[in-house]
């Protein structure tokens, strides 16, 4: 039986209304480095984040991105027009504010998300969703991020909960699916449009069916 369950946030519960190659370009643009736009790319700025996943800001991965180029742009600016444009842009995925709230009423309810810390507080502050889980663990401030076993000890620590009985729902294959599994979580994979199940996925669930699903395959757990 499911007792506790875990959500990732991006992309999950939270999706950005402009597409993040366009979000980059446009604090590129905002953070004083306009000619960089076509240079540096989302999978150039995504290999690097994946260095820094433990980091209190995003401003050593756009210093590591800066770092081969000839470029006067300033990280510290970079970074904080980049958090700036991912956070105004994103918007809940519907429905999923009253399904965290009627989750709670049967479940322990935690939020486990990679990413520097200042970014995902900002986001958490910009969506209000701080005091919405009974536990929330950011990348940032942890010894690992996702699919790291230690991010999902710290998560399991935090909701009181045993890994067979808590359900972790993210749409990351990796991060979120395999990092669950390996750490012996019941997995949820949430779908976008396009995207194939995680062989790890114990049940699957389209991002716009959420909260009205969800609540069913916890069930069936």
């Amino acid at each position: 039986m499911i007792r506790a369950v875990g959500f990732d946030l991006d992309d999950t519960l939270a999706v950005p209304e402009r597409s993040r190659a366009r979000l980059l370009a446009d604090a590129l643009d905002a953070g004083g480095a306009p000619e960089l736009i076509d240079i540096v790319d989302r999978a150039a700025y995504l290999d690097a984040h994946a260095n820094h996943r433990t980091a209190d800001s995003r401003i050593p991965v756009f210093a590591e991105l800066l770092d081969p180029l000839d470029a006067e742009a300033d990280p510290v600016d970079l970074a904080d027009a980049y958090r700036e444009a991912v956070t105004s842009a994103l918007v809940p995925v519907p429905g999923v504010r009253d399904l965290v709230a009627d989750l709670r009423g049967t479940y322990r309810v935690g939020l486990l998300t990679n990413g520097p810390v200042r970014a995902q507080s900002a986001k958490l502050d910009y969506l209000g969703w701080w005091d919405a889980f009974d536990t929330v663990h950011i990348s940032g401030e942890l010894p690992a991020g996702k699919p790291d076993g230690r991010a999902f000890a710290a998560l399991l620590d935090g909701l009181g909960s045993d890994p067979a009985e808590t359900a972790f729902v993210g749409d990351h294959p990796e991060e979120d699916m395999r990092g669950a599994a390996d750490a012996g979580l019941r997995t949820v994979h949430v779908l976008g449009e396009d995207d194939d199940p995680a062989p790890e996925a114990d049940a699957t669930v389209a991002r716009d069916r959420l909260a009205a699903e969800l609540p069913g395959i916890l069930r069936s757990l």
